[in-house]
């Protein structure tokens, strides 16, 4: 039965003194001096007590309830009235769903996308969180989140339709629950896109008191004629990149590491090699290159386009690279803003690593055909978006090379 306690049985011996009796169970007797049977002290006292285990009558047990154990369901109710406020703020004629359903409802406009494909991901904060935490800042790693999700899908053609998110913790403030989720909704907005559910979960014991973790999926839309693969890249097609506001949401193990155990800075701490203080040079929210994309594609200027996240360009730019083409990458062409610098600097950290853990100042990589470049960087230009040609297109092994 849920509850009892078993103790095995201890045959009685002269010497042993390991058992112990059972409620309401008499005591061996020990033996009086005329042969009379007596209770020996040790026998009077268990006795007392197993008396005094005994509950009162009338006494209750008391009842322990979920909140208890460290879920507060009512708080829990409570930010999610909030929550729903903030994504409604988001919705469009497409969201046929109120938030608190068993699932988002949302109607795929046919005239806009006649022959639609979805295109979906997911990807989490990682451990930018930590310095969330301590410098107490919330509401940009909801737009952290939004944006990094939003540029995976929308190099592949794709425009983004709807957002879900996926909030766990331990104990947590509601108040630092809503500027999370305001944070995700301010971006949706932005994008475009519509928050139309999520997960909010508490889960104490798992995660420690005041941290969580943050992770989200969207889905987009592109027709089946516009998506771009990369499979039309060809040798000598040139490389544009745009500049990327930091670490963006990736490298943050290494760099946290390097900034606060081996230089030892503090998050409020002000570092002239940064110009800034750390935990506001780590915080620049990652970008949305949305809207910049859509007027590159809608100038037809781009043949494939990759988003630097983690592995770098390394890792990201023959992602969409066709078999028998690898880059040439040319280091001089832009100047990595200083934290890179300082990065490698105080860790001695060797060029290969930091070209394949950062993104060294280039958030996105525009593939253009050589002579669409001008047409290229006229729609930057008209945009005030700085860009770099950073490379080219070479015929040979699918990875890429520096210079």
């Amino acid at each position: 039965m849920p509850d009892e306690i078993l103790t095995p049985d201890v045959p009685p011996t002269e010497t042993s003194t390991a058992a112990t009796p059972q409620p309401d169970a008499i005591a061996p007797a020990a033996l009086a001096a005329d042969g009379s049977a007596q209770p020996s002290p040790a026998s009077r006292t268990q006795g007392k007590k197993a008396a005094a285990s005994k509950p009162e009558a009338g006494e209750k047990k008391k009842s322990i309830s979920y909140a208890d154990a460290g879920v507060d369901i009512t708080s829990g109710d409570r930010s999610k009235q909030r929550i729903k406020m903030l994504a409604r703020k988001t919705f469009n004629r497409n969201v046929l769903s109120e938030i608190g359903g068993f699932g988002g409802l949302f109607a795929l406009d046919l005239e806009k996308y006649p022959n639609p494909v979805l295109v979906s991901s997911a990807d989490g904060v990682g451990t930018k969180l930590k310095v969330a935490f301590d410098l107490g800042i919330h509401h940009t790693v909801g737009q952290d989140l939004v944006n990094h999700c939003v540029n995976d899908i929308a190099v592949q053609g794709a425009t983004p339709l709807f957002f879900l998110d996926y909030l766990a913790s331990g104990r947590l403030e509601d108040m630092v629950i809503e500027r999370v989720v305001q944070g995700i909704s301010e971006a949706c907005r932005a994008n475009g896109c519509a928050l139309i559910g999520g997960e909010t979960a508490q889960m104490p014991g798992f995660y420690a008191d005041g941290e969580y973790d943050l992770a989200g999926t969207i889905i987009g839309a592109v027709s089946r004629d516009k998506i771009i693969t990369g499979e039309t890249i060809e040798a000598g097609d040139i490389l544009i990149g745009l500049p990327s506001n930091g670490l963006h949401t990736n490298g943050y193990s290494l760099a946290r590491k390097l900034l606060f155990e081996v230089a030892k800075y503090g998050p409020e701490q002000y570092v002239n090699e940064l110009k800034d203080k750390t935990g506001a040079a780590l915080m620049r929210v990652h970008r949305s290159y949305l809207s910049i994309i859509k007027k590159l594609v809608g100038a037809e200027v781009v043949s494939g386009m990759a988003h630097i996240t983690g592995g770098g360009i390394t890792e990201n730019l023959p992602r969409i690279l066709p078999k028998g083409l690898g880059a040439l990458i040319d280091l001089a062409s832009w100047q990595p803003p200083p934290l890179f610098e300082h990065l490698q600097v105080l860790g001695n950290v060797a060029q290969d690593e930091m070209m394949r853990t950062f993104n060294m100042g280039i958030g996105l990589i525009c593939v253009v055909p050589a002579e669409k470049v001008k047409k290229a960087k006229a729609v930057l230009n008209r945009a005030n978006e700085r860009h770099h040609i950073i490379g080219r297109v070479t015929r040979g092994e699918r990875k890429v090379s520096y210079n």
